[in-house]
């Protein structure tokens, strides 16, 4: 959890076999997703001007899109070590 306000503790209550884990404050290297606008913005849309609301749409789809092509490149992005899943 990122400690947002709708990140509580009770969101695990439902299930038996999970642990919720709370980041540290201003700490984006510890969550996955600031990798992944991190990859976007430095890949896709970085240096753009965008013509209005829709082309950012546009843009921002065609960024994602281009991000999910590659697997690999989704779970190098997303997988911490220390976060291991097991059975």
């Amino acid at each position: 959890m990122d400690g947002t306000g709708r990140h509580q503790q009770d969101l695990a209550d439902d299930f038996d076999n999970l642990t919720l884990l709370k980041l540290t404050p201003y700490s984006p290297e510890l969550n996955p997703i600031e990798q992944v606008w991190q990859w976007l913005r430095q890949h896709v849309l970085a240096n753009r001007c965008f013509s209005g609301y829709n082309d950012i749409v546009e843009q921002c789809s065609i960024a994602w899109n281009t991000l999910i092509e590659k697997k690999a490149r989704v779970i190098e992005l997303c997988t911490r070590q220390w976060a291991i899943l097991t059975n």
